[in-house]
């Protein structure tokens, strides 16, 4: 017998636990509870089955609600439209970085629907836009004053996944120069002149993630499955470790054992120990939790 999410056993929730064993394989600290003090990062993860259709394509409505819920979570506010107004200022120029990666792209509803919420603010039009592999000649993000950085969640070939931090490497003229080491250094991104103190936001969209591939670029139906998510933060570090715990989470029902994401996505742990860009350690994450848990797997 299945749940109603994702296709998940109540045995296979159960064997999923508490998810101590999947923070040690990515070289987080157990979590002995959600985090509360102070400098923990507050994320949010939030779920509606609604979000994709009969076919799994997502539903543009539901994912404008899912965005503004979640960011009314993430700043304990009682109105999206105060929570946009204290990310966003209306004489910002503002990038939305997104992922145009054709198996598995950022959904143009979402992308809709911050480009819809930064016009709300009082952005002028002609200063917002919306770009992936071209954001070193756009103009707009020439000139950005802000960033919204938001993309899929997948396994990738050089990085072990590919995250929010990896997002950043089309700001580079040779994104291979980052492959090293399993992507160790994706963290300097951060403190480039056109990025540095300029991300408002992080979205990791896990509405259909890929947990499993196999070489350069690889895609399967197969290594998918609905999780119907949004996982929401400022620190993206937090975002991408909690969007890790996840898929290593559904690679281990899947596969009926401990089967570690290779290359291991130590780029994570190290934006936290070497970069300074937020938190990895999941007793430094505060997770509020929105909308559908069965076979949340965290």
């Amino acid at each position: 017998m299945t749940d109603d999410v994702g296709g998940l056993s109540r045995r296979d929730l159960v064997r999923v636990g508490t998810g101590f064993a999947v923070a040690k394989m990515l070289g987080l600290r157990p979590a002995a509870g959600e985090a509360t003090g102070p400098g923990a990062s507050r994320i949010v993860l939030v779920r509606r089955i609604e979000a994709l259709d009969d076919e799994e394509k997502p539903v543009p409505d539901v994912l404008h609600d899912m965005l503004n819920e979640a960011v009314e979570a993430l700043f304990d506010v009682q109105s999206s439209d105060v929570a946009w107004r204290g990310l966003i200022n209306p004489d910002d120029v503002v990038g939305i970085k997104s992922n145009v990666w054709s198996h598995l792209r950022t959904p143009v509803g979402l992308e809709e629907a911050l480009r819809q919420e930064v016009l709300s603010v009082g952005v002028k039009p002609s200063d917002v836009a919306v770009d992936d592999r071209g954001v070193r000649e756009n103009p707009v993000f020439e000139r950005a004053t802000a960033l919204i950085n938001v993309r899929p969640m997948r396994t990738h070939h050089w990085s072990g996944l590919g995250t929010c931090l990896k997002n950043l490497i089309m700001f580079v003229p040779r994104p291979p120069e980052y492959h090293d080491d399993a992507c160790a250094p994706l963290g300097a991104l951060w403190k480039l002149p056109q990025v540095e103190g300029k991300i408002r936001l992080n979205i990791l969209v896990m509405l259909t993630p890929q947990f499993h591939g196999v070489g350069p670029h690889s895609f399967s139906r197969e290594f998918v499955w609905p999780y119907y998510g949004l996982i929401v933060g400022t620190d993206p570090v937090a975002v991408d470790a909690t969007g890790a715990r996840i898929i290593q989470a559904r690679r281990n029902l899947y596969f009926g054992e401990e089967r570690p994401i290779s290359p291991r996505p130590h780029h994570i742990v190290y934006a936290d120990t070497r970069y300074g860009l937020g938190n990895s350690d999941p007793e430094r994450i505060e997770l509020i939790r929105l909308g559908a848990t069965e076979g949340s797997l965290i």
